[in-house]
């Protein structure tokens, strides 16, 4: 006689917020939302880029030695690494609307492991440069680019990179949070937002890094 196996689990319905009128002005305003946030996300990079073009026009030639300094293995690694996280986190998305949370819990899990392998290589890096002297600030005493030039280059490496690296940590609780519901059976059809708009984030995350990589590995003679 075949073996029986208890039903899945039901899924969790969307909750419905007592200021919005039925779920689709809910979700509506969640996006919504989630623009508004991720414009300013793009504020706050579009601040630092510009500082960082402003310096590169003063400092041209120390700015390029900086970065041939930099590790672009390392950059064009981490480039691929953020490419595929996403890439698994648009299929996750897709998963629950097929209503598979169980699938896209995995492919979260996924990509949460790329995230983590970006800021292990991240700390990797960091770890050579400061072994060679190379610190943020007043704190900068690298021999081999003495330069006031080369001091503000690398200062600016550590504050965009930092600032990037902070927002992918946060992502990765997002997402963790996310893999978290999806395997409860949180997500679903009809039920996929939340995973949406953490999709969303980490998406930016990815698309400043791609902005971040020829600045600081690639843009040199």
């Amino acid at each position: 006689m075949p073996e029986s196996h208890p039903p899945a689990e039901p899924l969790a319905p969307a909750r419905l917020a007592m200021q919005f009128e039925d779920l689709e002005k809910q979700t509506h305003a969640a996006h919504f939302g989630m623009w508004i946030f991720l414009a300013s996300e793009v504020l706050l990079f579009a601040g630092l880029f510009g500082l960082y073009a402003a310096y590169r026009a003063m400092f041209g030639a120390e700015f390029s030695a900086g970065i041939a300094h930099n590790s672009a293995p390392i950059g064009t690694a981490n480039t691929a690494i953020l490419l595929t996280s996403s890439l698994l986190v648009a299929l996750s998305v897709y998963a629950v609307r097929l209503d598979n949370p169980a699938r896209a819990g995995r492919l979260l899990v996924g990509a949460i492991a790329l995230g983590l392998a970006f800021l292990t290589l991240k700390g990797v890096e960091y770890a050579a440069h400061f072994r060679e002297g190379i610190f943020p600030g007043a704190a900068y005493r690298f021999a081999e680019l003495p330069t006031d030039g080369a001091k503000m280059f690398f200062t600016t490496y550590y504050l965009t990179t930092g600032l990037h690296a902070v927002h992918v940590t946060a992502g990765l609780v997002v997402l963790g949070w996310l893999a978290w519901g999806c395997f409860r059976r949180r997500y679903g059809a009809g039920n996929e937002t939340h995973v949406e708009l953490g999709g969303l984030y980490w998406h930016l995350v990815d698309v400043i890094w791609i902005f971040l990589w020829p600045m600081l590995y690639l843009m040199h003679p």
